[in-house]
């Protein structure tokens, strides 16, 4: 299954546009007016300049990027954590990978901004808090559970229920403060951790804060926006980037030298999708690493600081259990050498374990048994 960004943002932010932009598709803008319209899905590739000239070197049949998923659903108005998000909102956002919440930052006399005004900072601490109550409802409805539990237990799980308790205190302390649990649990025992991500708490996943720029803000202005509230707002775990919505969707809609043109004509060097693309990538602390031959080069997604094992995996569970070693080259190293064949004579090639740490852009080829 990919990976999935949920998109997410205040009504007349511009999401679905944003989502449109992104992906290539079609989607009706305006459309969702309730947390129970269908959501907007679409799968797109990574791009990746490495898997384009490895593609060039070796020629395959085919090119495979890595892929992401974003999944577009109904705004989050002003309110909603504490009126209680229907469960399917709420179902969409805990299952997310991560949170890619869209920022108006452009002006539009025909479409009101609920709060009657512009302003990015505002709105980000806003739907920042919707997120942080949501989670605090989570938590203080799980400590009335266990306290309501802890009496009939006995033993081991009694044990276990009051560490629980321990732990979601500690969490409920954070949220009070206004602290997202993404800096609280990365501190937290790693056999706590996990049982906490069944909850699919809101303000533990990786957040992008995608400011959605206007044509007037296009250049100095809109790098200056951004990088000021980069500096308020980003931290590990949440980044701060911007994309012209409107205009990305519609260089989307065009062939290539029209595209080219029409950024031309706004002054824009290159399309930022890609970018972001890349971030969100990113932000889920992913890597891809390569396979290449005649018949197929492709990229790969692992964890980063995931083992040549587990690497495997990711292509066949029959190549993890089978495991016998893998041939490694850096990505450098391999277009330097211009050649798989020519990186054993440079000395490049190398053969790895199970243990190996598998870097961002390995070209592997993996030998195991059958």
């Amino acid at each position: 299954m990919a990976t999935q960004l949920v998109i997410i943002g205040l009504p007349g932010s511009g999401k679905t546009t944003v989502f449109n932009a992104l992906t290539g598709a079609e989607a009706r803008t305006g459309s969702f007016s309730s947390a129970e319209d269908e959501p907007n899905l679409a799968t797109v590739k990574v791009p990746d300049p490495r898997l384009d000239t490895l593609t060039d070197l070796f020629k395959p049949q085919r090119k495979v990027p890595a892929d992401v998923q974003y999944l577009d659903v109904a705004g989050i108005a002003k309110g909603i954590a504490e009126k209680g998000m229907s469960g399917q909102l709420l179902g969409h956002l805990s299952q997310a990978d991560a949170l890619v919440h869209v920022v108006r930052a452009f002006e539009d006399p025909n479409l009101l901004h609920p709060e009657g005004s512009v302003d990015p900072e505002r709105d980000i601490e806003t739907l920042n808090l919707e997120l942080l109550f949501s989670d605090l409802a989570l938590v203080d409805k799980r400590l009335h559970r266990i306290a309501a539990q802890l009496p009939k237990l006995r033993g081991p799980e009694r044990e276990a229920t009051e560490r629980e308790q321990v732990v979601m205190t500690r969490l409920k302390a954070a949220l009070d403060a206004d602290t997202p649990l993404r800096e609280v649990v990365g501190e937290l025992d790693p056999d706590d951790a996990k049982v906490l991500r069944g909850f699919g708490f809101l303000t533990a996943k990786p957040l992008l804060v995608l400011l959605n720029l206007g044509e007037a803000q296009l250049g100095e202005a809109g790098d200056s926006m951004t990088t000021r509230l980069a500096e308020r707002f980003a931290r590990p775990g949440v980044g701060v980037d911007s994309l012209a919505g409107q205009i990305e969707m519609e260089i989307g809609a065009l062939d290539e030298e029209s595209a080219q043109a029409f950024m031309a004509d706004l002054g824009i060097a290159e399309s930022s999708r890609a970018r972001v693309i890349r971030r969100s990538f990113e932000l889920l602390g992913l890597i891809p690493f390569f396979t290449v031959g005649p018949d197929e080069c492709r990229a790969w997604t692992i964890g980063r600081g995931e083992t040549a094992v587990e690497a495997a995996a990711a292509i066949h569970s029959d190549i993890q259990r089978g495991f016998i070693r893998a041939e490694v080259v850096a990505y450098d190293d391999l277009i330097a050498a211009g050649g798989l064949a020519e990186t054993k004579k440079a000395g490049t090639f190398r053969r790895e374990g199970k243990t190996y740490v598998v870097q961002d852009g390995d070209t592997i080829n993996f030998l195991f048994n059958v």
